[in-house]
Formats: structure tokens, sequence, C-alpha cells
């Protein structure tokens, strides 16, 4: 159980360099108006699920 969290750590440590690489991408929607502002990374979540998908593929496979 400790090795997961060690991994899941990890994983989110890379997933945090990760987006500041990436940022906005195009596809993620933004709105601002006045003084609200709306941001919602849709083209950025689906890429990050591939990347976690294969991953854990990848880290199952040798389980």
């Amino acid at each position: 159980m400790g090795k997961l969290f060690i991994v899941i750590g990890v994983v989110f440590i890379i997933i945090g360099l990760l987006w500041g690489i990436f940022g906005r991408l195009p596809g993620d929607i933004s709105f601002k108006k006045g003084n609200v502002s709306f941001h919602f990374p849709i083209m950025t979540s689906i890429v990050v699920s591939i990347i976690l998908s294969v991953i854990l593929f990848i880290i199952g496979k040798f389980r």
C-alpha cells in the first residue's frame, strides 16, 4: 500500500510539472466577463487522462 502512495505522489508531481509546460491548450474553454472568469480545461483533461491511462497500463503489465 505504501508503494502505491509513492507512485501516486510521483505521478502527481509529474502532472504538476507538465501542467506548467502545457498551460492552456487549444480546445480549453475560457470565459471572462467583468470581474468573473471561468476556465474549463477540456483538452488538458483529455491529455492528462490519456497519459495516466498509459502509465497505469504499463504499471499493470509489470504487476
